[in-house]
């Protein structure tokens, strides 16, 4: 019996310091489940901050980039519209019967350009040439719808009846003299006024579009001379956009 109970005793301490180790070890993984389990918010914390610092950076460069692009090469830029020349095809004079008034025709030749600095096309619409004398419109002409394709260039080319004859009263308030001095073959100087009226619009993909109307003013002097020749001088124009 006495070799008995001195054996108990050491199986007791050998089952207890097995269970301490268990414990311990149990206690150390328990530990670490928990630092794994305070560590694991935390990692997705700094993720979605990374990932919405990323996306702020992102926008803010996209940002800056529309930016620049708007205001230099995007930036819808004014066209100018010029008239080269203007030239007269010939002047019919009538000088009628009786009842029949005197009638003086011309038909100028407008050459008119519209550049387009934009790096998108300028598309317009129908366009208007008016000549005036004085006050009075003398001649009209229309120009068909047409696109100024990006850094072109784009001609026109009008061709005006212009009429003289209501021209010639003001010149010449005398009708009689008037023709009387134009028909001896005296220069005669008739001032005209043309106004050109263009409307159009330019898109930048879409996004950046700006309604433009070109507007054109110009003065001129006809020179004519009764079966000799005709000629377009003094002449200066301004245009304006809106």
């Amino acid at each position: 019996m006495s070799e008995k109970e001195k054996v108990k005793p050491l199986v007791r301490g050998d089952s207890l310091r097995v269970t301490a180790s268990e414990t311990a070890v149990s206690a150390e993984a328990a530990g670490d489940v928990e630092v794994a389990r305070r560590d694991k918010p935390s990692k997705r914390r700094r993720c979605a901050v990374r990932c919405c610092a990323c996306c702020g950076v992102t926008v803010v460069v996209l940002g800056l980039l529309v930016l620049i692009l708007a205001l230099t090469v995007f930036k819808v830029k004014d066209p100018s519209m010029t008239m080269n020349s203007v030239s007269v095809d010939g002047v019919q004079v009538d000088l009628g019967e009786q009842e029949r008034p005197v009638s003086i025709n011309a038909t100028v030749n407008a050459d008119i350009s519209i550049k387009n600095p934009n790096a998108a096309s300028f598309r317009f619409r129908n366009s208007t040439t008016e000549f005036y004398y004085k006050e009075q419109k003398v001649g009209v002409a229309y120009a068909p719808s047409g696109n100024a394709r990006a850094h072109r260039t784009v001609r026109m080319n009008v061709t005006v009846d212009v009429f003289a004859d209501r021209a010639v009263p003001a010149a010449f308030p005398n009708l009689t003299l008037g023709l009387g001095f134009l028909l001896a073959g005296n220069p005669v100087d008739i001032d005209l006024r043309s106004y050109t009226a263009v409307k159009g619009r330019v898109s930048v993909w879409g996004i950046y579009k700006r309604n433009l109307d070109i507007r054109m003013n110009c003065t001129m002097t006809l020179v004519f001379v009764y079966n000799q020749s005709q000629e377009v001088t003094n002449k200066v124009c301004k245009a304006t956009v809106k």
